[in-house]
């Protein structure tokens, strides 16, 4: 009964947001909260929401100060350098401007962190695609897809959840895959040129761009520039990404303290500082009330069994005469399974499971897990609705998080594909 609700829970709110019945707030309070009552929860419920807002609290509380932060930044005039020699490097070609986009994604996430390079590399990149008149989902699309590849690497979560579960050495696990992984970020440049050179044919019959916030008159921008603390400036944003991925302190800590010294350096004036954090509080806290509502939505999931329920269904309902060829299979779901389990769930709960079920018909068990990892909270994560780094995304990025999912799940499932595909012709997966 918990494992039903909880795949109705899951599949109505895709449904709902990506067909846009429902803004996302709405559907992440409202579907688990109905579906929890129709499992006989009562007033329970709340006690369900509270621990799941208090476990994305911390998330949206870096997300209301990075975007105030990464917005007084980009009103001094910060980025404008960047801008100006990315712009050189792509010479005005959207399809360089994409690859571009892919790979600093990937350069960032070396650290593994999706909220640490959708934080640096939505910020940078976003002034270029809207000065080109690229779409904002676009951006989002191609940061995913570079983002959610690499954290296949061995010290990504998903990778060390796996080896963790199977009680293995991470490189016995990803070593025969590197290969694979390689090649799956070789297509990610290669569909960042192919969206790249889609834009450029939209652009040259279509040449309006695509902005979030209204166009602000030139005299009024060039008020609030600050030429002169440009490398305070940018020395401030090293330091903030610094501590971020040296984990020496909590990431809202970071933000919160990156932003009192940037507005107050940047902006004095008691006046000013109203008027600069007026300019960004309605996205901030917009983007606020979705993380929230996504912690209402996970945390009645988790509470309520429903995720662990599902979690066992899964391996009960499976046929015996797929165990042989459970790799292949997990391969294949292992991408879509990401809208469906948190990573803690399938890695802790599903994955032993597949794996020893494996080898109770002669198949590798490890296999299974290189099979997960190609996919599952990897090239799925940007575009899962119970990650807070997906609406992360989407709200850095300025997109609906229906149509960013609408672009980039068939994207993400492709380059799983590829992974698997040269994984099967190395042997590193057996059919």
């Amino acid at each position: 009964m918990l494992a039903l609700l909880g795949l109705l829970t899951i599949g109505l709110l895709l449904l709902l947001i990506i067909s846009k019945t429902l803004s996302p707030v709405v559907a992440l309070v409202a579907v688990p909260v109905i579906t929890a009552l129709l499992g006989g929860f009562g007033w329970e419920i709340s006690a369900f929401i509270t621990d799941g807002i208090v476990t994305i609290a911390p998330t949206a509380v870096m997300f209301i100060f990075a975007i105030l932060f990464f917005g007084i930044m980009t009103d001094a005039g910060t980025f404008e350098p960047v801008i100006k020699r990315l712009l050189r490097a792509a010479g005005n070609d959207p399809a360089r401007v994409t690859v571009v986009s892919a790979l600093l994604a990937m350069l960032v996430h070396l650290d593994g962190s999706g909220a640490v390079t959708f934080l640096v590399t939505v910020p940078a990149m976003l002034p270029l695609y809207d000065a080109l008149g690229m779409r904002r989902t676009t951006l989002a699309t191609v940061v995913a897809l570079g983002a959610g590849t690499m954290n296949i690497l061995p010290w990504g979560g998903p990778t060390i959840r796996a080896a963790t579960a199977l009680e293995v050495p991470v490189t016995e696990l990803f070593n025969p895959i590197l290969i694979p992984v390689l090649v799956g970020l070789a297509s990610v440049l290669v569909i960042a040129w192919w969206l790249g050179k889609r834009e450029g044919k939209r652009l040259a019959v279509d040449t309006s761009v695509e902005l979030s916030r209204e166009p602000v008159p030139e005299e009024e921008v060039a008020a609030y520039r600050r030429p002169d603390r440009l490398w305070f400036n940018g020395l401030l944003i090293v330091a903030a990404v610094a501590l971020l991925i040296s984990a020496a302190l909590p990431p809202h800590i970071v933000f919160i303290g990156a932003f009192v010294i940037g507005l107050t350096v940047n902006y004095p004036d008691l006046a000013e500082q109203r008027k600069r954090i007026d300019a960004h509080a309605k996205a901030a806290l917009l983007m606020a009330s979705i993380l929230f509502a996504a912690g209402c939505f996970t945390g009645i999931l988790k509470s309520s069994g429903m995720i662990a329920a599902m979690a066992d269904a899964s391996v009960e309902l499976l046929p015996a005469s797929v165990g042989e060829r459970l790799a292949l299979i997990t391969g294949l779901v292992s991408m879509p399974a990401s809208l469906l389990f948190d990573p803690d769930s399938f890695y802790f709960g599903i994955l032993p499971l597949l794996s020893s079920t494996a080898e109770q018909f002669g198949a590798d068990g490890l296999e299974v897990g290189r099979a997960a990892i190609m996919g599952q909270m990897t090239t799925g994560f940007p575009v899962s609705p119970l990650t807070g780094s997906t609406y992360l995304l989407v709200g850095l990025a300025g997109v609906d998080l229906g149509d960013h999912q609408r672009r980039t799940i068939p994207l993400a499932f492709l380059v799983t594909l590829i992974i698997l595909f040269v994984a099967l012709l190395i042997g590193a997966v057996s059919m």
